[in-house]
């Protein structure tokens, strides 16, 4: 089965790519080197530096290739720019993806697996987060995600279009070969690392009057490597499933301190903090429950604790301090 991956270059789609060769897919990725890395992508794949807005080379794509399948990483993802500029998410994320659907259904891809959020879940009634809980988006970033979501289950029933949403909590960690290098860097981990690497003076704790143990926020980490797994177990389900709606996370919790406090053991280092206040869009409380995914298609994390997480991250960071070396485009 040929796969086109959009945002193959990015971290989470160049290390499902990996997964994906190594399970024999054959795979196509398409990425406009915005956030993604040219030296991310695996040499296997097939690659097409193209923008999703620009429908025309999309549609080049399709023609040449056929893809059977489509994994959907492309998007701007930064809950807080979100907040700043709603109009690079409810527009730029839809529209891309609306050229992105129309040409999947245009040239017969039969199944779609898309890159969703746990941000769909900014007020949840019930913790850990279930698929049954309601969905209110926590920033016009969630909420673009859900838009794309009712388009999928519209082109489910009128096209055909089998689907998967997959909703992951915070995708961290590294393989061997790839791991996590954004300009600017947002995320918690690699921002601790880089303090670690002596590549910042201290790390920015937004927040520390939330309702939780210690007054920080608390969230799901997964895997990257199992977060891949995990797309190609809903992608094969596809083969006798319409639509598949799954959150995935390690179902833990573990506040910004004890990251950060995980870090310090793992690395050696001290690790400077400091308090800086909330930043908007940002819940207090995240985890996943992941039951479904369990016991529909046999999901479990290979790696289970933070520590693991935390350590296949900091392997790769060592060896890449520089990340892929093209940090100068920022």
């Amino acid at each position: 089965m040929k796969i086109l991956v959009t945002g193959g270059a990015g971290y989470i789609g160049s290390i499902t790519t990996e997964v994906l060769i190594q399970s024999g897919y054959e795979v196509v990725v398409l990425d406009n080197l915005f956030q993604g890395h040219r030296a991310a992508v695996h040499p296997d794949a097939a690659f097409v530096e193209a923008d999703l807005a620009d429908k025309p080379a999309v549609e080049a794509v399709f023609r040449e290739h056929r893809p059977q399948g489509i994994m959907h990483f492309a998007s701007r993802t930064l809950v807080g720019e979100s907040m700043a500029e709603p109009f690079l998410y409810l527009g730029e994320n839809v529209r891309n993806a609306l050229n992105l659907l129309e040409l999947a259904v245009e040239y017969g891809t039969e199944r779609f697996i898309l890159s969703s959020t746990a941000n769909l879940f900014d007020d949840p009634e019930k913790m850990p987060i279930a698929e049954t809980e309601r969905i209110v988006p926590g920033s016009p970033y969630g909420e673009s995600k859900f838009l794309i979501e009712r388009f999928l289950h519209w082109l489910q029933v009128t096209k055909g279009l089998r689907y998967a949403c997959l909703r992951y909590f915070n995708a961290s960690g590294a393989t061997e070969e790839r791991g996590e290098d954004h300009f600017p860097e947002m995320h918690l981990i690699p921002l601790v690392l880089q303090v670690a690497l002596g590549q910042r003076e201290n790390i920015r704790i937004f927040g520390d009057d939330y309702d939780t143990p210690d007054g920080t926020c608390v969230r799901d980490y997964i895997h990257i490597a199992d977060l891949a797994r995990a797309h190609i177990l809903a992608l094969e389900a596809l083969t006798d499933r319409e639509a598949l709606r799954y959150n995935l996370g390690n179902g833990n919790g573990f506040s910004v301190k004890e990251v950060i406090e995980v870090a310090r053991k793992i690395t050696g280092h001290e690790i400077p903090a400091v308090i800086d206040p909330r930043r908007p869009g940002d819940p207090a409380t995240l985890v996943a429950d992941s039951t479904t995914i369990r016991r529909e298609l046999g999901w479990e994390p290979t790696y289970p604790t933070l520590e693991s997480i935390i350590e296949s991250a900091w392997s790769w960071h060592q060896r890449h301090p520089d990340g892929y070396g093209d940090r100068a485009k920022s």
